[in-house]
């Protein structure tokens, strides 16, 4: 594969980074990869894991010279990481994100882009419950979609080079508009685990059923709802702070929903929830047909799963 960036720079050292790491090595995408990171265990785990070239302390030292810039920090930190490097960025040098909401990232970080840096948001749909740069691996981003919602003004080279990166790694890459992308993923990644968090908590308070009973009689559902409740806290809890709008318009549609089947289910009509799983069994099927899961127990994979 022939060599897309000839400087990358991480800036955080996580799951993501790490896997982004591993595969620009494996492929050969990248001449150099620096990582940045505050704390020294996480540098050093990441030299010995060597999906980077060198690990510093200094941010700016990091982005010197680099052709493309990751900000693989929770999404409440992007606003103070972009005003510290913004006036050291390359001239000619993209600068894009892996956050999971872009409208207020955007708004957060554009303010800083100087004139000749190329700020392409964008947002890959892959992860794990996992964190920490031992948890990254190369086939992270295989098959799943990665999203850019660059501005339209932005040069088309730029974003056209970042698509070919990202396609490297393995991605589907979609463009879309910022304002759709929060909607889109808060039906399907941040509601639901607003409700993942939602029903483990229930489970939890519930007096009745002990904890030895939740932990020995899970069963595939309720395993489904912790992994997914085992997520990152700091980064949920930025998601939900920065996609206010877009999650609590789920959130009410999914309440109005929920109490229809309490009525169904008080009343004993067995048509309508027949029904309504039907339609639902066929999107769960339309996700497996697409290739974003199989027809395995716990989400089609095991630990290692990306879901987000």
């Amino acid at each position: 594969m022939t060599i897309i960036y000839n400087k990358v720079a991480l800036i955080g050292l996580g799951l993501i980074a790490s896997s982004m790491g591993h595969g620009m090595k494996r492929e050969g995408i990248a001449g150099k990869v620096i990582g940045y990171s505050k704390t020294k265990k996480t540098r050093d785990a990441s030299l010995a894991l060597g999906f980077v070239d060198a690990a510093v302390d200094n941010i700016v030292s990091a982005i010197e010279d680099a052709d493309l810039i990751v900000l693989c920090v929770p999404v409440g930190a992007m606003s103070e990481v972009a005003k510290e490097i913004g006036p050291r960025l390359k001239l000619g040098a993209t600068i894009t994100d892996v956050g999971s909401v872009k409208q207020s990232v955007i708004e957060m970080i554009s303010p800083h882009i100087p004139d000749g840096v190329y700020f392409v948001p964008g947002h890959p749909l892959a992860g794990t419950e996992h964190s920490g740069p031992a948890s990254g691996f190369a086939d992270l981003f295989k098959n799943r979609w990665c999203i850019l919602t660059p501005a339209v003004d932005v040069k088309k080279s730029a974003c056209e080079k970042l698509q070919k990166y990202w396609e490297a790694l393995g991605a589907n890459v979609e463009f879309m508009d910022a304002e759709h992308h929060d909607l889109v993923l808060a039906v399907t990644s941040h509601a639901p685990h607003l409700i993942a968090y939602t029903m483990v908590g229930v489970a939890d308070d519930l007096s009745r059923v002990t904890d030895k009973e939740v932990i020995n009689f899970s069963a595939a559902g309720f395993r489904d709802f912790t992994r997914i409740a085992a997520s990152d806290p700091t980064m949920w809890r930025d998601v939900f702070l920065n996609n206010k709008e877009a999650t609590l318009e789920i959130l009410g549609r999914f309440t109005e929903e929920l109490f229809d089947l309490q009525r169904a289910i008080r009343r004993g009509d067995g048509d309508q929830l027949f029904d309504y799983f039907s339609r639902t069994r066929a999107i769960r099927r339309g996700i497996i047909d697409a290739g974003q899961d199989t027809d395995a127990a716990n989400f089609g994979r095991g630990d290692g799963s990306d879901e987000q």
